[in-house]
């Protein structure tokens, strides 16, 4: 008996069976795209060289480096280093202590600082004034700490600078405050606002751009005033970008600061100031323990990474959205 042949089921049938899989779609749909990877190919490979490369060195952290025997050579000690950095080495506990405090004394001042001066700069009518007033705040991020750090020192100078001279004028002791071990981490908390506040705002300055004016128009309408459209508005619209870019700041919060401190500090601030970045340069380069600081760059990473996590997660769990 010959089976009775359905048009309609075999049609579906054959169309189950000719659609393409998900890799076979996605293949396609990156051949379609391949010229825009072409131009992500550069990124790619500058990653691979100078990001994921250096990774191979990892291994430091658990050997005994002989210049001689290289790497891949060089006896391997497991813990040994680690253990020194946690039990034996006097100055670890106090150099991570400083690299907390200051890691977080420019999460709570100079986090907030970007936000607040792009709701300024929102506010202003004047096009010519705004363009001004960013110009102006975006100038000190492109000069480098050597160079800034040769005006401050000039400026905060206890004996001729301008600052310690209108103290004076006002009846006030001169300070020295890039000497003194009470005034050493205000100065580099205030000196990193001011150099990148400007260039902080750029990001939320863009997120504001992207309120809609038919908000603000309806909060005028019901008698709202600037603050409270500020508070109920602007900071709600923007918070996603605001969270994002706290994950990111808690992702660096083992690096204090390398360039600013290195060129500001001295051996009179070494107790508040001396941070894992600067003991690495001063181990690392100058005595040439590579394995020891090898280390704390792997227990750098390896809290980093875990902070991030922990945000991202936290961010995740208060409605908002994470990383990933």
């Amino acid at each position: 008996m010959n089976p009775v042949h359905n048009p309609e089921v075999d049609g579906k049938k054959n169309i189950f069976n000719e659609q393409p899989s998900k890799w076979a779609a996605t293949w396609r749909e990156y051949k379609k795209c391949r010229y825009l990877f072409l131009l992500l190919a550069p990124v790619m490979i500058w990653y691979a060289v100078f990001a994921y490369g250096p990774m191979y060195g990892i291994q430091l952290a658990f050997k005994d480096f002989r210049i001689m025997d290289g790497i891949w050579g060089s006896p391997w000690v497991g813990f040994k280093h680690f253990e020194f950095l946690f039990f034996q080495s006097p100055d670890f506990l106090m150099i991570l202590k400083n690299t907390i405090i200051i890691s977080f004394l420019h999460i709570l001042f100079g986090f907030p600082a970007p936000i607040i001066l792009a709701l300024l700069i929102n506010e202003i009518r004047s096009g010519a004034f705004k363009r001004v007033a960013q110009s102006l705040t975006y100038l000190p991020h492109f000069f480098s700490w050597v160079i800034l750090s040769g005006i401050l020192i000039t400026l905060l100078s206890p004996s001729s600078g301008v600052v310690n001279y209108l103290l004076q004028l006002v009846g006030l002791e001169s300070v020295y405050f890039l000497g003194d071990p009470n005034h050493f981490r205000s100065t580099l908390v205030i000196s990193a606002i001011w150099k990148e506040v400007g260039w902080g705002t750029i990001i939320y300055l863009a997120a504001l751009a992207g309120v809609q004016p038919e908000m603000y128009e309806a909060a005028v309408m019901d008698g709202a005033s600037r603050w409270r459209q500020t508070l109920s508005i602007t900071l709600p619209t923007i918070m996603p970008v605001i969270v994002l870019m706290f994950i990111l700041r808690i992702g660096n919060v083992m690096d204090a600061g390398f360039d600013q401190i290195l060129n500001l500090y001295s051996p009179a601030t070494y107790s508040v100031a001396d941070i894992l970045d600067t003991y690495v340069y001063r181990v690392g380069l100058q005595n040439f323990q590579f394995s020891l600081t090898t280390a704390v760059g792997l227990f750098k990473n390896v809290i980093a990474f875990a902070l991030v996590l922990a945000t991202n997660y936290m961010a995740k769990r208060f409605g908002q959205q994470g990383l990933f």
